[in-house]
């Protein structure tokens, strides 16, 4: 009883410390998540940095270049959507006011048999709700306006921390050694380090599934025929990065483009498409490309990415599968050190030792 009680004593003492870690996290999120973004984006960009730097380039310069360059890269990516996006408006636009007839028509025929006055009717109800929740909608969009702006701060404060990563981030470990005493100054660098390697692997397997869900979805539009492939190609690609909603957000694009240049027959397929590859992406390409990369059992994968979400949404998600990495990589580092050498057996008795213990 005494062993059990302190046992429960001291879970509920590392249960309080977790929870007060927690409440840390929570206050000091505005400056963390800039930071997590950064080093997200670092472990993309430090390989051509590193390669310039082994050519000889100051690190400085390697780092602007390279933050130069990325940043040329996303605004290429956003180009590459938005031209043929915009030079499509006028059919795009003409298209959305077709599917709103031909929905009407359908609705007027059987079997709903939804008179002009009935539709009329709907709309101006929904016209008096919409007014009386004036105030709920303003609200909504100063949120939504709020949620943009520290999206950009966010993005701006991550630009300029990976910058830093890029150009000093190679003596950090060595200054952290330096200011930690005694085994701390071995053991965390070490941990530190894996923990790097473990981050690289998950962005690059992330960046890896994104590229085939572009590449299948594009192939099944383009054989559809749906317009505006290869934006919608790289819109799937760009929105791999963001779990559940990225997918949600691409598909609904892509159905809806669909759905205005083809007809609903050919959105409902671009839907099972759709539908298919995602299915195929959370069920068998994410879990085997992470598990192998990360260490991870696919199993695991697919329980932190639920459980994340549960807890934080699409930021638990996102963070799900690379906390779960690096607990594993901390933990695995932690048995290595605290486990027993292995004990040596004695060697069996023999010729070579009897004559041994005879000469003695």
């Amino acid at each position: 009883m005494r062993n059990a009680a302190r046992v429960s004593a001291e879970t509920l003492l590392i249960l309080l410390l977790l929870y007060l870690f927690l409440e840390l996290l929570g206050i000091a999120w505005s400056v963390l998540w800039p930071l997590v973004v950064a080093l997200l984006l670092t472990t993309l960009t430090w390989p051509p940095v590193r390669l310039l730097r082994r050519r000889g380039w100051p690190p400085a310069l390697a780092a602007s270049v390279v933050t130069v360059l990325f940043l040329a890269l996303v605004v290429g990516i956003v180009v590459l959507i938005a031209v043929p996006v915009s030079a499509q408006a006028g059919k795009l636009a003409q298209g959305v006011v077709d599917g709103i007839e031909t929905v009407r028509d359908w609705a007027s025929g059987p079997p709903l048999n939804i008179s002009d006055d009935q539709v009329n009717s709907g709309l101006n109800s929904a016209v008096d709700k919409m007014q009386a929740s004036v105030g709920s909608i303003a609200n909504a969009t100063l949120s939504g306006v709020s949620t943009v702006v520290n999206g950009l701060v966010t993005t701006i404060l991550a630009l300029f921390l990976m910058f830093f990563f890029l150009k000093d981030g190679s003596r950090f470990l060595p200054w952290l050694g330096r200011q930690l005493p005694g085994r701390l100054s071995t053991d965390l660098p070490e941990i530190a380090a894996r923990s790097w390697n473990t981050l690289g692997s998950f962005v690059r397997a992330q960046a890896f599934v994104g590229l085939l869900d572009a590449i299948f979805i594009g192939l099944g539009l383009w054989i559809v025929g749906v317009p505006l492939v290869l934006p919608l190609a790289v819109l799937t690609f760009v929105t791999a990065f963001v779990p559940i909603v990225g997918a949600v957000f691409a598909g609904l694009v892509a159905v809806l483009i669909a759905l205005v240049f083809n007809g609903w027959v050919k959105a409902l397929i671009v839907l099972g498409i759709i539908l298919l590859v995602q299915q195929l992406e959370g069920n068998v390409f994410q879990p085997m490309v992470q598990s192998r990369g990360l260490g991870l059992h696919a199993a695991v994968v697919l329980l932190a990415v639920t459980l994340g979400g549960n807890l934080a949404g699409i930021v638990g998600s996102l963070l799900a599968v690379p906390v779960a990495a690096l607990v594993a990589v901390i933990w695995g580092y932690l048995r290595e050190q605290l486990s027993d050498p292995p004990v040596e057996p004695d060697p069996a008795p023999g010729p070579a030792r009897e004559e041994a213990a005879a000469s003695e």
